[in-house]
């Protein structure tokens, strides 16, 4: 997912932006509310996933900078910023933001609350003029994979395959995403609705169970001291 960063402190930028990568994020730092705005052009690349807003901006207050994004895109908005008060929370949400968290934060926290307001945002969203996909019975497609969401069914190269309960929810987590990396936290809280403590070994059993009867080892990658992700076949 590219994320953009908006954030004039440059130590605080670059620390944030190391653990974001590490987490699989195509990180874009804007160190203004202009630089920011002129990143979020159709004309300047793929659309962003999440926009970190920082309210303490240079050329212009980060509300004011919120409310221009709002007017040009529907790109999900986290504001991150020391203003811990009420009514400057009530401000940005009110302004458009998806989420608004307060520094200093935990970085596990910040990291759930951006993949949450990804999730909730259908694919393409922050990009204007995009055709709205079509909506109704989901397949979800990976290549010679296909996954029928309604009727949990999975097939590869159109030969069903018998999955468990957890492998389908695991399966379908990762796949609704290709490319995005999920945290090991992440995956047993939503597929197994419980604590990491004690449950790892379960999740590392699930993939590799997962790998051998789609008979593609290569389609769940294991993102070292992260977690997983689906890499999309050609």
């Amino acid at each position: 997912m590219r994320l953009l960063l908006v954030e004039d402190d440059d130590h605080v930028a670059a620390a944030l932006s190391a653990v974001l990568a590490r987490h699989g994020f195509d990180v874009t730092h804007a160190r203004s509310g202009e630089e920011a705005l002129q990143a979020l052009l159709p004309a300047a690349g793929a659309p962003f996933g999440v926009v970190l807003l920082d309210l303490g901006l240079p050329d212009q207050d980060g509300f004011e900078v919120c409310g221009r994004i709002r007017k040009r895109t529907t790109t999900p908005v986290i504001m991150v910023t020391a203003r811990s008060d009420t009514r400057s929370k009530i401000h940005g949400l009110n302004l458009g933001a998806d989420d608004y968290v307060v520094k200093p934060y935990d970085t596990g926290e910040l990291l759930a609350r951006i993949h949450a307001v990804a999730r909730r945002t259908p694919a393409g969203r922050g990009a204007p003029g995009r055709p709205k996909e079509p909506e109704g019975p989901h397949a979800l497609r990976l290549g010679p994979v296909t996954i029928e969401l309604p009727n949990r069914r999975v097939f590869v190269y159109d030969e069903p395959v018998s999955l468990t309960r957890k492998e389908f929810d695991l399966l379908a987590l990762l796949a609704q995403r290709p490319g995005v990396v999920f945290r090991r936290e992440q995956i047993i809280s939503e597929v197994w609705r419980t604590s990491w403590e004690g449950t790892g070994r379960t999740l590392e059993v699930h993939v590799a169970s997962l790998r051998a009867k789609l008979r593609m080892p290569a389609l769940i990658e294991t993102v070292r001291g992260v977690g997983y992700k689906i890499v999309a076949p050609v």
